[in-house]
């Protein structure tokens, strides 16, 4: 089960190094917010709806309409100069962030970061995929994957302590220059592995859309595992961001420690949780890939126990206890779903169909679930109790994902034929048309 040599010009590690310092500043900027809702609400007079809606509609539109143009093009044209391009204009939106002046100002900031995220997913597991083989990319994706808890950490534990020591559109300055200088690393260290007939330069020709569509709509796997990963991505989100808010709210603690101690032990659990996760996957996928999805099911599974348990917690300590085997069952999930996507998608459509695929799990995690727990909190009283109560609503959408996820690992094989064979790789090109297992 290996790809066919793919020409290389930079080293696989340095690449994914790279690759992971840009999406660790990706997800601290996200969780800025998060950390920083109090002094946010206090400057500018709003409330748990508003900040619902920035951390989640004003950031995912445009992520979500632009992340397929975005990734069409990556798999036509060079995709480290558009996860380039992406992450300078999102860290100038994040500066923009700190620079607003009001509620409109900050939702036109959210918005503009979006834009310049959807230029990244997708392009940077693609070409993961070209420097890294099948049996590999398990642990690439977990090491890639780290990024959702160091930058957490960063995030809801970092921008409080900058805020504590200047004022909070510090943090968003901070985040967002690390994040220019970055984009221009990008560019300096990761080249372009050489696509098209027997590694020639010549670029990809895109499928059409509409033969795109009707190909995808046609695996079950792949439509069971996206809905798995978006409710899974429901669940563990709303969650992530507003767990902190809770324990501050419940327990009547400084906001700073809490939401420090709560991003220490979440993210580091699931730091662990990812890298032992990866290492799993890689092992079960040597016997079958139908192992990679069927343990991120059952992680998925004991994961939304664990974060159900935090949530009813009757003290502090609890809830600190409880995180840290949430963050090691919920810290590795994604790889198993990522590992077989990729898998499954032949080149010619693979960051076109994660784009598609990460349209609908955006849409329903960081969408719908940071607004519908603020919009529900505040419904339903604004206090501790009434977050409590929208959090339990939430939340249990992890068990719908760890069914759906259980089911795709019965159609991976029968669909990765089904797909490579609908978008007809080229005659001229016969190293590509074989079989992934059959390649030297």
């Amino acid at each position: 089960m290996t790809d066919a040599p793919v020409q290389r010009t930079s080293n696989p590690w340095l690449v994914l190094v790279t690759l992971l310092l840009i999406y660790i500043v990706n997800y601290a900027d996200r969780y800025l917010i998060t950390g920083l809702i109090g002094p946010i609400k206090a400057e500018f007079g709003i409330g748990d709806a508003m900040v619902g809606m920035l951390m989640g509609p004003a950031f995912v539109f445009l992520y979500v309409v632009l992340g397929v143009p975005f990734a069409r093009l990556a798999d036509r044209t060079s995709r480290v100069q558009i996860i380039a391009a992406g992450c300078v204009l999102w860290s100038i939106a994040t500066i923009g962030t700190g620079l607003a002046a009001g509620p409109v100002g900050l939702t036109l900031a959210r918005i503009a970061v979006g834009v310049g995220e959807a230029a990244f997913v997708a392009p940077a597991y693609s070409l993961l995929s070209d420097y890294f083989r099948p049996e590999r990319r398990g642990l690439a994706f977990a090491i890639l994957g780290l990024a959702a808890y160091i930058g957490q950490i960063g995030g809801q534990a970092g921008g409080p302590a900058i805020a504590a020591h200047h004022d909070w559109r510090m943090a968003f300055y901070s985040i967002g220059a690390v994040g220019v200088l970055l984009g221009f690393a990008a560019l300096a260290v990761i080249r372009e592995p050489r696509r098209g007939p027997a590694g020639g330069a010549a670029p990809i020709d895109a499928v059409p859309f509409g033969q795109l569509i009707r190909s995808l709509i046609r695996s079950p796997a792949y439509l069971c595992m996206m809905f798995a990963f978006g409710f899974g991505v429901l669940s563990g989100v709303s969650f992530g961001y507003w767990g902190p808010e809770l324990l501050t709210r419940g327990f009547a603690l400084d906001p700073v420690a809490v939401k420090m101690t709560f991003a220490l032990n979440f993210g580091l659990s699931g730091l662990v949780g990812m890298l032992l996760f990866g290492a799993l996957s890689d092992r079960l996928a040597r016997r079958s890939m139908v192992w990679p999805s069927r343990l991120s099911a059952l992680a998925l599974g004991a994961a939304t126990c664990a974060i159900m348990a935090a949530t009813w917690a009757g003290s502090f300590d609890m809830a600190r206890l409880a995180a840290i085997p949430a963050g090691l069952l919920g810290g590795g999930w994604s790889v198993g779903f990522m590992a077989t996507l990729q898998y499954m998608l032949p080149p010619r459509i693979r960051a076109a169909s994660t784009a598609l695929f990460l349209a609908v799990t955006t849409l329903l995690g960081f969408f719908v679930g940071p607004w519908a727990t603020g919009a529900l909190s505040q419904m339903l009283g604004h206090d501790a109790a009434a977050l409590r109560m929208a959090l339990s609503f939430i939340i249990p959408f992890g068990f719908l994902s760890a069914l759906l996820g259980w089911a795709a690992g019965a159609r991976v094989e029968r669909d990765r034929t089904m797909l490579h064979h609908a978008v007809s790789i080229r005659p001229a090109d016969p190293l590509l048309a074989r079989p992934e297992q059959e390649r030297g």
